[in-house]
């Protein structure tokens, strides 16, 4: 059970104990501050009864301890133990027996400061010693130092055994509580950066027929704020980390991605996460320059590595494009196109004079997802540098043009089934036919002025293809997406590029296909995801097993999954917004309304979210008609 509020962390298991076990303990910034909380009530371990999180910060345990002579069958003392990400802990006893009872109380604490990669890649760490101090315990090493204070005073604190002490009289029907907080060196409970009152995103919930929409909509903005995190010297630009527990750091790619699919909460999280990595822009001279660096990523079994900041560098002035339209203060767009321009330089200079964008290293194949990237960047780049009275929309149309035919041409393979899109083209010009969830990419295309949506790679009938071939049951699982097709040899349901479903990628694909029209298939992959949500509590994990969902089956987790993750929470209000099919305008004063024909999930209704700057709340009744409820004052509804 994993409580996030970055930079505070706590992994408990379903019993309640820190036994220091696997990841269990509290954290801050990567490093676990406690690692032993082992509680015993008149020398025993509660019995667990129940564990839930409350919300995405905190988790509470429920347990009884049995303390009459003769043993009864009812238990004598509820013990209920609430846990938060920024190192705090409530233990509550309520004494339900017909008498008075005296009880002692003991918390065994200790920790090894590790570090959360060391932990993750099974290094044991050992516990280090500790002293009393300050109403509690400490523990120093070379690395750190952390404490832990109870409220009220320990009655005893035995340094050598890490053991706190306390005896409470309890009358009939009587409680007392304590209360534990634990610090890295001399800071105080972790200050988390998405606490509502800065809470980048708009209050946004959902109302209707299915209670699955509200519920998902609800934990992903919950997920969201806990995994926000601020630049260390600009403290008003926030972003997102890429997941915990494993990544709960900046992972450029992810984190555009996953602010790109929150535009409709508002704009500031967009604007926050451009800064920071304008800041992080090559500004040397040469190949690399306007490039936006990030790490390699596992593609597979069929290509290397691909590299993230080639995805970064063309997903930056996507996002700034998309952001003006959403609304986007004018200041804030001037502010950051130098960088945009920076990126479609780069962008063009590394294409060259040929049509498609390589991978950096020799020999590098063509990747299908990158020149799909690659197109939407040149497009959406252009429309903006127009809008902003730029030059250079002219060549990236053109270039974009000469794109999309070579891409029809080398990129498709034909076959009796009605063919298919490459995964990559290889140097030799031969083409990896293996199909996966990453096509869905081939459909965002982008939103252009006017709510409209730009040209994609595809022509017609490709897109048509594209779309059967991503309702069969070889890429639909019932749960979502796979990354590779069941049939495709070197399928593993599993496999992190190889089968497992992509939350990220089956809600782009659910966006693309609406907006091309194929609302059938986007309802069911829809649906798919929305039952997932359901197995797993609302809170999507990055991925999971791509198995095939039959009746009375649920989706099984990736044990390497972070949960929550940035883009699978975000993915939900993607997958939310897109069954009311917000096309927004803002500098031309105007919001379009395209919801899913057919209102697959009965009426819905949208409040708290944000179009040009002000709250917008749109509803769609079971007929399939949309009426705007709330919006800025002079906002017009388009076509």
């Amino acid at each position: 059970m994993i409580c996030v509020a970055l930079p505070g962390l706590a992994v408990s298991g379903e019993q309640g104990q820190l036994t220091g076990r696997g990841l269990e303990g509290f954290y801050r910034e990567g490093r676990r501050l406690l690692s032993r909380c082992r509680l015993l009530v008149a020398g025993r371990e509660p019995v667990p009864v129940q564990a839930h999180r409350t919300a995405a910060d905190r988790a509470r345990f429920v347990g009884t301890v049995r303390i009459s002579s003769p043993p009864g069958p009812d238990p004598d003392v509820v013990v209920e133990r609430t846990r938060q990400a920024d190192g705090r802990e409530r233990i509550t006893l309520r004494n339900w027996s017909p008498r008075a009872v005296r009880l002692p109380v003991e918390l065994f604490l200790g920790t090894d400061l590790a570090d959360l990669g060391a932990i993750a890649a099974g290094a044991e760490g050992r516990d280090l010693p500790a002293t009393v101090h300050d109403s509690g315990l400490r523990w120093s090493c070379r690395d750190g130092t952390s404490s832990v204070t109870a409220d009220p005073p320990p009655a005893d604190a035995l340094a050598s055994a890490g053991v706190l002490r306390w005896e409470f009289e309890l009358p009939s029907g009587g409680s007392r509580t304590l209360e534990l907080r634990v610090r890295q060196g001399g800071t105080g409970p972790v200050g988390a950066a998405g606490r509502a009152v800065n809470s980048p995103f708009a209050p946004a919930a959902a109302r209707g027929d299915d209670p699955g929409v509200a519920a998902l909509l609800r934990a992903s903005v919950e997920d969201l704020r806990a995994l926000l995190l601020r630049d260390p010297a600009h403290h008003n630009d926030l972003y997102l980390a890429a997941g915990a527990p494993w990544r709960c750091g900046l992972a450029p790619a992810e984190a555009l991605a996953a602010a790109r699919m929150t535009l409709p909460l508002g704009t500031r999280l967009a604007a926050g996460t451009l800064r920071v990595l304008a800041r992080t822009q090559i500004a040397a001279r040469g190949p690399g320059s306007g490039m936006i660096p990030g790490p390699r990523r596992d593609a597979g079994p069929y290509l290397p590595p691909g590299c993230t900041g080639t995805e970064a560098t063309l997903l930056f002035p996507v996002l700034l494009a998309e952001a003006r339209r959403w609304g986007l203060p004018e200041a804030e767009t001037e502010e950051l196109l130098p960088a945009a321009e920076r990126c479609l330089a780069w962008l063009r200079n590394t294409a060259g004079d040929g049509p498609y964008l390589r991978d950096r290293h020799p020999g590098g194949p063509v990747r299908c997802e990158t020149q799909a990237h690659a197109h939407r960047a040149a497009l959406l780049g252009a429309d903006l540098f127009d809008a902003c009275g730029r030059p250079g929309g002219a060549g990236l149309r053109q270039w974009a043009e000469e794109l999309r035919s070579a891409f029809r041409r080398d990129f498709w393979i034909d076959d009796p089934a009605g063919g298919r899109p490459a995964t990559a083209r290889i140097s030799d010009g031969r083409r990896i036919p293996h199909l996966g969830s990453a096509a869905a990419h081939l459909l965002d295309t982008g939103l252009l002025g006017g709510g409209v949506h730009a040209p994609g790679l595809l022509d017609k009938a490709q897109t048509d293809q594209l779309a059967r071939l991503l309702a069969t049951p070889a890429l639909d699982s019932g749960w979502g997406l796979r990354g590779l097709g069941v049939k495709e040899r070197g399928y593993n349901p599993f496999g992190h590029r190889a089968g497992a479903v992509r939350v990220h990628e089956t809600a782009v694909a659910v966006a693309g296909l609406a907006a091309a029209g194929y609302e059938k298939v986007a309802s069911s992959l829809l649906r798919g995801v929305l039952a997932a949500a359901g197995a797993f509590g609302h809170r999507l994990p990055e991925m999971y097993a791509g198995e095939q969902r039959t009746e009375g089956s649920a989706p099984l987790p990736h044990p390497a999954a972070c949960r929550p993750a940035a883009t699978a929470s975000a993915a939900g209000v993607l997958l939310v917004t897109t069954l009311v099919g917000i096309r927004p305008d803002a500098p031309a004063g105007t919001v379009a309304l395209h919801p899913l024909r057919g209102a697959p999930l009965g009426e819905i209704g949208l409040t708290g979210l944000r179009v040009a700057g002000a709250a917008f709340a749109v509803r769609v009744g079971r007929l399939g008609l949309a009426m705007v409820e709330e919006a800025a004052e002079g906002l017009q509804l388009g076509v």
